[in-house]
């Protein structure tokens, strides 16, 4: 497989710094020479230009530094399109989540030239589901898979284009444990699959990560986004928003493991590792593990 490495150097969308340093973080844990030593051919696009937060000012406290995400989701979407219109397949390192906005948006591009049926697998504490009208706080890393099926601020959801980057339906938020009033609507009215720590912790990750891919069985391309805080913090605890009860070591890389067995990936960002906040570089070392495993590292 020939894997596009490309950073998103991007907190814009968060409202603590650091995450825009987890591309570098991730690349000094060895993700190009480890996905190379498996097989692969690895080419590092480096990264979008990003504006950090001294050189803007906050127009609006709904969004937050809404014109320069804007501008990198942009340039981000027509770099992702390109590289999936030929063929090959992106790796994108965040940055806050705001970056999936431009992420998914050029993937979407692409597939809708070719009539590609899409599908998201959102693995997050979050929901990430709130708008402009139902944030409480204006962070736009709290709206990526809003803009994506289509809600929230026009200025979001027509990156790369005017329409729906990705049918509610064929979105599954897996690993989910911190949910706003507002995105719980959303869940329920736009008939959005999930499934929720709780069902892990019932059921186990083996029996739930087979349903959440039972239900995105018919998409052509599989996107598949990774914010870290899906983690526990005892195992990744330089994240953006660490929240306490998360995946273990083994459930998150089953989850990746499953999708290499699955053969339908065709995409992934992982986003949120935030070197302030870790401990020797842990949290990056261990989402170069999980990438590893997506790309078919095994045990024996």
């Amino acid at each position: 497989m020939k894997i596009h490495i490309v950073g998103v150097p991007m907190d814009l969308g968060a409202g603590r710094r650091g995450v825009d340093m987890g591309p570098s973080a991730i690349r000094i844990a060895g993700v190009a020479e480890k996905l190379k030593v498996l097989g692969h051919i690895v080419i590092d696009e480096g990264d979008i230009p990003v504006k950090n937060p001294e050189q803007q000012k906050i127009r609006n406290e709904r969004l937050k530094y809404l014109p320069e995400i804007v501008r990198a989701c942009t340039f981000l979407g027509s770099k992702i399109e390109k590289i999936v219109s030929g063929g090959e397949f992106p790796l994108v390192l965040g940055g806050d989540h705001s970056v999936a906005i431009g992420t998914i948006a050029g993937i979407s591009a692409s597939c809708r030239k070719t009539n590609k049926k899409l599908g998201v697998l959102w693995i997050d504490a979050h929901g990430d589901l709130n708008t402009d009208k139902t944030t409480p706080s204006g962070n736009i890393h709290g709206m990526p898979l809003a803009v994506s099926i289509g809600l929230g601020a026009i200025e979001l959801t027509s990156v790369a284009g005017d329409f729906r980057k990705v049918d509610p339906k064929n979105v599954v938020l897996l690993a989910t444990r911190d949910l706003d009033d507002g995105e719980r609507k959303h869940i329920r009215q736009h008939g959005i699959n999930i499934f929720t720590m709780e069902e892990i912790d019932k059921h186990g990750m083996s029996v739930i990560v087979a349903k959440a891919l039972r239900k995105i069985r018919d998409v052509d391309h599989l996107h598949v986004s990774f914010d870290l805080d899906a983690v526990d913090p005892s195992v990744a605890p330089g994240v953006g928003t660490p929240v306490k009860g998360g995946l273990n070591y083994r459930e998150a890389h089953l989850i990746m493991e499953e999708l290499n067995e699955y053969g339908k990936m065709a995409s992934l960002e992982v986003v949120e590792a935030n070197p302030i906040l870790d401990s020797r570089n842990q949290s990056a070392e261990f989402a170069v593990e999980l990438i590893q495993s997506g790309f078919g590292k095994k045990i024996i």
